[in-house]
């Protein structure tokens, strides 16, 4: 079974990388197909990091902790709920499940009859909050990311704070 995942990653933080470790998990998994949603989106307050961080940011992260094969796509946004899971399935191609701890996403992918799994979300890290915790220099968001990334996070901000 191929199972997709699908986040916006800004930033890729410990909930996230649990959530794929759970899908790994499922004995019926062989494969995961991680799928960057928003992915045109960069240099925003809800979407500061660019596709290309982001990828590096799950790259670097999922390193010798994934032993099931796995694939990062890039999943531009459209803003049409009506066509959105026909969207996904012309990049992905190919899946037979969605994990999901998104009750938006659950009932878009349920409505095409896709069996979808739920995320137990054992993190409490919203986005929203790790974003804002980042940009007011409050080093506590180091805690809630996984540590190899901590670079990636910290020259962007750099790089913002020059530009």
């Amino acid at each position: 079974m191929i199972a997709l995942f699908i986040g916006r990653f800004q930033p890729f933080h410990l909930g996230h990388l649990d959530a794929i470790k759970q899908i790994e998990n499922d004995q019926n998994v062989d494969k995961i197909i991680i799928g960057i949603g928003s992915s045109q989106y960069s240099g925003t307050k809800e979407n500061p990091f660019s596709y290309e961080e982001r990828k590096k940011m799950l790259e670097i992260s999922l390193q010798d902790q994934l032993k099931k094969p796995y694939k990062i796509l890039d999943i531009p946004d459209i803003h049409n709920e009506k066509i959105w899971v026909e969207h996904v399935e012309t990049i992905v191609h190919q899946f037979n499940s969605v994990y999901t701890g998104n009750e938006k996403v659950k009932k878009l992918f349920e409505q095409k009859k896709y069996t979808v799994k739920k995320i137990d979300l054992k993190f409490k890290i919203n986005g929203t909050k790790l974003r804002e915790l980042i940009t007011n220099n409050d080093d506590n968001w180091k805690k809630l990311v996984p540590d190899k990334i901590t670079d990636i996070i910290e020259k962007h901000e750099q790089s913002c704070k020059k530009n």
